[in-house]
């Protein structure tokens, strides 16, 4: 799976502060639950930071019961990532992320964007990222997807098959 990280990290940005949904728990009247998702890529970032994300995406969308599926899988949504680390005045790493939502249709259903400061362990930002910070990062993510897969249940038709308005090819 090819990681860039670059525009993920301005997606990481939006994506922290705009997924404030308290936590798993946090979603009203609804569960992720059946809805397959692919994380397509995840580009900008070295390859050791790709795959770490890529670990600490798969823990957080378990225990959201967010159904990740393989990049070629069928799956509802498809996901691609961009993520950036940028050193900042005071001495830490500005981590950006961006991700794009595409439906069946390979129309974007939504874009997610966030940062996330992160104390810097050298000059270079992406040493300064550690597993506690993609934790973070991957925990918001699935709770910002959890979300909107939840809404867009809702906002279906009632007639639609398949669970949670999933219907099976």
């Amino acid at each position: 799976m090819t990681v860039t990280l670059r525009c993920l990290a301005a997606a990481a940005s939006l994506t922290l502060a705009a997924c404030q949904t308290g936590g798993p728990g946090g979603l009203a009247g609804g569960t992720p639950a059946g809805v397959p998702i692919a994380v397509e890529s995840i580009e900008g970032a070295p390859d050791a930071v790709q795959t770490a994300l890529s670990g600490e995406l798969q823990s957080a969308a378990a225990s959201r019961k967010v159904e990740l599926v393989g990049a070629q899988a069928q799956a509802r949504y498809r996901v691609k990532g961009y993520l950036s680390a940028q050193a900042t005045d005071d001495g830490g790493t500005a981590l950006a992320v961006v991700w794009d939502v595409f439906d069946e249709g390979k129309r974007r259903a939504k874009r997610v964007t966030g940062t996330l400061p992160v104390r810097a362990a050298s000059s270079d930002p992406w040493d300064g990222l550690d597993r506690e910070a993609l934790r973070r990062l991957a925990a918001q993510s699935m709770d910002d997807f959890a979300s909107f897969i939840v809404a867009s249940n809702a906002a279906r038709p009632a007639g639609e098959a398949g669970v949670l308005g999933y219907a099976a090819p």
